[in-house]
């Protein structure tokens, strides 16, 4: 079976498609993504789609929900990479790709996801500061 690489570079894990997406190989990733997320603890995920010159109403779900799953397993994402047409295409199909951060290549998607990161630890600490504040009252 098909599959498309994932790369562990510190704590993110790096996916660059250079195939045509089909549905099968799209739930393929899915599936594979969020095990590695499991496997490896990643705090983030950046998917490189520059190789891409399509993505259909389907592939732009998957991509959707592979953002939406990794944030419930406490990893941030970024797709990099994206063309004008698929863009255009995401747009005109009326698909939203929230949760999903963007970047115009590999580079800024790093810097983006490493900033994202580091915010997101730092409200986490800050909640966390709050709630012992809140338990030393009580």
């Amino acid at each position: 079976m098909e599959r498309i690489p994932i790369l562990q570079m510190g704590e993110f894990l790096l996916v660059t498609i250079q195939v045509d997406m089909h549905d099968r190989l799209a739930m393929t990733l899915q599936d594979d993504l969020t095990n590695r997320i499991s496997q490896t603890n990643a705090s983030g995920v950046l998917i490189d789609i520059s190789a891409l010159d399509i993505v259909d109403s389907f592939i732009g779900r998957i991509l959707g929900n592979i953002a939406k799953m990794s944030q419930v397993m406490d990893a941030e994402t970024v797709v990099v990479g994206m063309q004008p047409a698929v863009a255009i295409t995401l747009v005109e199909l009326g698909l939203s790709l929230t949760g999903i951060r963007t970047a115009l290549n590999v580079e800024k998607g790093m810097t983006l996801l490493q900033a994202t990161v580091a915010k997101s630890a730092n409200d986490r600490f800050i909640s966390t500061e709050w709630d012992m504040e809140d338990d030393a009252e009580d």
